[in-house]
């Protein structure tokens, strides 16, 4: 088989790494200013769509169906973001004689629209967050929207009804925000997604965000994977991800995966897919929205439970059955961490930090997976998200797992860019994440108080301590000597001290 991955980056990478391992040829699109990205080199073939903006290269659906055409291309893969949840190009891909590796058309308008995916849950006996049930009217004065934001509750959340990532998304916290919030809140949405179209749903205080991972076949049947934690959030943009979430005992594991496959099956769901949950502190969970693709963070699943979503989509998009154990897959195999490496500064409010990468050394070793979408000499462009890699590690436990992300994240150097690095190493050390008590504002509460205290000022800090005990330990050892350095310490005396220098540049 021959499969047109129609994305670019990590996930591009990633999709064509399963391809090879079932021994399907891979076919890759770029833009003008990817033409030498890793995802172009590592495909068996390569085409260029056009410049860089999105709307005349990834998102032009004409021509990758055309490019696809004429490559001889069986299959397509969209990865996620761009197209991933465009039913309208899952749609041209069937209309062409081309396998859509995802749902149909049909199934991807019905949950990419919260407003139906939300009836669906409710019609499936998923509990959901009390708010609208359509969408609201362009039309409603300032007093008719009060009056329906009262009957919700306050504080509340103004979502647009496409899309993700937090874009056309705003709190109201009293009657009088309501009006300038859904203003805001389309202006937004019809910027990003192009459908200015939301719905109010009421904020739940301190809640936990949860997501189950599902697979279905064309038969029907349907199996949940173990939880994933993504309450770690900068402005509803999840940042590091982990799986099983401390916050799941085993009887809310099981009720969680029922109302998850049992609202897939409602909707016919097929290949992968994800329903994501807000777990409030009393330990009551509500259907927040579903996923029509494969999730950024769908690593951490397969590390805990060695399974390949991304080969499964594929086979279950060919029709293969399912032929998994279900029970086993919601029996955790260890604890799995993902950090989304950005080439952004977090010194500088997260901005984005663009630019050629001068220098990569990924982070390797024991139970170390960098799925990287980079290399040295490439050009971080300003046309697309900023993602540069993802750091996954598995560990027998969660403790274990932190401490071999620490370690990795220390051996991992970008050169030329800023990187969220220092600010996921910092992360790491926070007691209340250490200890697992943090929720989808979490974040974004402490960043507050941090009053522009610099990431990287903790690590020098550390660094100095380090010197200085460096110092303190050879002078002691002297001392205790009188004065006289051992044979084994002026062994390679100057091999050892220039390593120790470049160690701590």
């Amino acid at each position: 088989m021959k499969i047109l991955i129609a994305n670019r980056g990590e996930i591009a990478i990633r999709i064509m790494r399963a391809c090879r391992e079932l021994e399907f040829s891979t076919i890759a699109v770029y833009s003008q200013p990817d033409r030498v990205a890793p995802h172009v080199r590592y495909a068996d073939e390569a085409y260029l769509l056009g410049p860089g903006e999105p709307s005349q290269s990834y998102l032009a659906i004409d021509r990758i169906i055309d490019v696809a055409l004429k490559a001889g291309a069986e299959a397509v893969h969209p990865g996620y973001g761009f197209l991933a949840e465009n039913a309208e190009f899952a749609r041209a891909c069937r209309d062409a004689g081309l396998l859509f590796i995802g749902p149909s058309p049909e199934v991807i308008e019905r949950m990419g629209s919260k407003t139906a995916a939300r009836e669906a849950a409710i019609a499936a006996g998923v509990p959901v967050v009390p708010g609208t049930e359509k969408l609201l009217d362009e039309g409603l004065s300032d007093s008719e929207l009060a009056t329906q934001a009262k009957r919700i509750g306050f504080p509340l959340l103004i979502k647009a009804v496409a899309g993700g990532g937090g874009k056309g998304m705003r709190v109201a916290k009293t009657a009088s925000d309501i009006s300038d919030a859904v203003r805001a809140a389309r202006s937004e949405a019809l910027s990003a997604f192009g459908v200015s179209s939301v719905y109010l749903e009421r904020r739940l205080l301190s809640p936990r965000h949860i997501e189950v991972q599902l697979l279905g076949d064309m038969n029907g049947q349907v199996v949940a994977f173990v939880e994933r934690e993504c309450s770690i959030q900068r402005r509803y943009q999840k940042i590091l991800e982990e799986s099983p979430s401390v916050a799941v005992d085993k009887t809310l594991r099981m009720e969680l995966a029922e109302a998850a496959t049992n609202l897939a099956r409602a909707v016919g769901y097929t290949t992968a897919g994800t329903i994501e949950f807000l777990l409030d502190e009393d330990g009551r969970f509500y259907f927040l929205e579903m996923n029509t693709r494969l999730q950024v963070e769908h690593p951490v699943t397969e590390q805990v439970t060695g399974t390949d979503l991304v080969q499964w989509q594929i086979r279950l998009a060919k029709g293969e059955a399912i032929n998994l154990v279900p029970e086993e897959l919601l029996e955790p195999q260890g604890h799995s961490i993902e950090c989304r490496i950005y080439a952004e500064d977090p010194d500088a409010g997260f901005l984005p930090s663009p630019g050629k990468i001068e220098t990569l050394q990924p982070a390797a070793g024991p139970g170390v997976r960098d799925d990287s979408g980079v290399s040295a000499g490439f050009v971080v462009p300003v046309f697309y998200d900023s993602l540069l890699s993802k750091l996954i590690v598995w560990g027998e436990n969660r403790a274990h797992a932190i401490a071999r992300m620490r370690r990795a994240l220390s051996e991992y150097e970008v050169g030329g860019v800023k990187t969220t690095i220092p600010f996921f190493q910092w992360l790491l050390t926070d007691p209340d994440f250490l200890s697992g008590r943090f929720n989808t504002a979490f974040l974004d509460h402490i960043l507050a108080t941090r009053t522009n205290q610099p990431f990287v000022e903790s690590l020098v800090e550390e660094q100095k301590v380090a010197v200085m005990g460096s110092a303190l330990t050879t002078y002691l050892r002297r001392e205790s000597s009188g004065g006289r350095v051992s044979e084994s310490d002026s062994r390679g005396g100057n091999w050892k001290r220039a390593a120790r220098l470049d160690a701590l540049r």
